[in-house]
């Protein structure tokens, strides 16, 4: 039964199968395009996937060094046992970029294991999470013509406040 937990090294393999789909399938603009940009191909070896996952985790800390434009994020993966499903990030507060076209949360999944559920399922598990970070009502966007994460965060409770440019903006209650 898949379930959302912190990033862990006991999916590597798996982790790395699924950024290869997202490398052929030209991921881009999201943070896992970002985590291939700045990681591989060295997070092959399990030490430099370990402080991977280590840099990961530490994002959720305040006290983490990051760019000004970042915020802290609790990263959550979306595994079933050993098998990488995909991943959510939790942005606990909200910068202008954010507010405008980011919101609070982003999710994807494996290109190989979509229309199976996984989104909507990730995201209704990681509403509580942002309940407790003191998020609520959580901000969640999507590109106007992703008729799946439409689907996706309606699922979830989303009221539409707007769209802005080509991003439909979605307010989710998380408690």
């Amino acid at each position: 039964m898949p379930e959302l937990v912190l990033p862990t090294t006991s999916v590597h393999e798996s982790f790395l199968e699924a950024m290869d789909e997202f490398i052929a399938e030209g991921a881009e603009n999201s943070q896992t395009a970002a985590w291939i940009e700045h990681n591989a191909p060295g997070w092959r070896e399990p030490e430099a996937f370990a402080r991977f996952v280590d840099a990961v985790r530490a994002d959720a800390l305040e006290e983490t060094p990051r760019p000004a434009h970042h915020v802290p994020c609790t990263t959550l993966w979306w595994v079933d046992g050993e098998t990488y499903l995909g991943r959510l990030a939790i942005r606990h507060v909200l910068n202008d970029f954010l507010l405008d076209v980011g919101g609070h949360i982003g999710y994807d999944v494996r290109p190989t294991r979509r229309r199976e559920g996984h989104a909507t399922a990730m995201l209704r598990h990681a509403l509580p999470w942002a309940g407790d970070l003191g998020v609520d009502p959580a901000l969640v966007t999507c590109d106007d013509d992703n008729v799946g994460s439409v689907r996706v965060i309606e699922a979830a409770g989303g009221v539409l406040e707007d769209v802005r440019g080509d991003k439909r903006r979605y307010w989710v209650p998380t408690s």
